[in-house]
């Protein structure tokens, strides 16, 4: 089975690890990827990741929801990390998906696929080689509880419904989609519903996790908030 390869790595031991989890729409990605750049380290959207796989199995008319069909076709993914001008992109079989795997389609999907402990084993050992050889801010479900159950600083960034809802649709607004806040909000619901009761690693905040809540908060507040918290606890 191909396992993710990751470009532009260095071999330095001893890296620093910080793991933010939370919802589906609390902003993890925007402000991760800020934050990474402030401190310096290589952001780690572990998102993409099962968008990824998500996109794959749509184009191959899978069942999202049999964990044997979606397995069948991990052998079949060659995932590249490329980091660009510090910035995260995904290749799938050699073609940029950055953008491809951005659409609520494939939001739903990455949720679907999520939920199978193959699709999750199949990234696991990568996601734990990048935070050895880098400093990393990587942001997902369930970074601190399992994928960096020993990173030294965690987050659980969180909002209401209504406030990600609210966020996610204007953002699909502004990109120019055809959405009701209905509609987004429904799939907010129903991907934080599947999301905490998925059999493997199902979204928690980890017991040593700081939880942030950001309802009715700027964006620029929400971001000076975290990195004062990290700062703090990187001492």
């Amino acid at each position: 089975m191909n396992q993710p390869e990751i470009m532009e790595r260095t071999d330095i031991n001893d890296m620093i690890a910080i793991a933010i989890d939370g919802p589906s729409g609390a902003g993890k990605s925007t402000l991760a990827k800020r934050l990474a750049r402030e401190l310096g380290y290589i952001y780690v959207d572990t998102g993409a990741m099962y968008r990824t796989i998500g996109l794959y199995a749509l184009r191959n008319g899978a069942d999202l929801s049999s964990e044997r069909q979606v397995s069948a076709l991990l052998p079949h993914i060659h995932m590249q990390l490329k980091f660009l001008d510090g910035e995260q992109h995904m290749y799938l079989n050699g073609e940029d998906v950055s953008l491809l795997i951005r659409t609520e389609a494939v939001s739903m999907a990455a949720s679907a696929v999520s939920a199978h402990p193959p699709v999750r084993a199949f990234l696991l050992d990568t996601q734990r080689d990048m935070a050895k050889n880098d400093n990393v801010l990587m942001d997902g479900r369930d970074i601190g509880t399992v994928v960096l159950p020993d990173a030294p600083i965690k987050i659980f960034l969180t909002a209401s419904a209504e406030t990600r809802a609210r966020r996610r649709y204007e953002e699909l607004i502004e990109k120019g989609q055809e959405v009701s806040y209905e509609a987004v909000l429904d799939d907010i619901n129903r991907r934080d519903y599947n999301d905490s009761h998925r059999d493997a690693a199902p979204l928690k905040q980890a017991e040593d996790a700081v939880r942030i809540d950001t309802s009715g908060m700027e964006l620029e507040d929400s971001f000076q908030l975290l990195l004062r918290t990290i700062r703090e606890k990187l001492g």
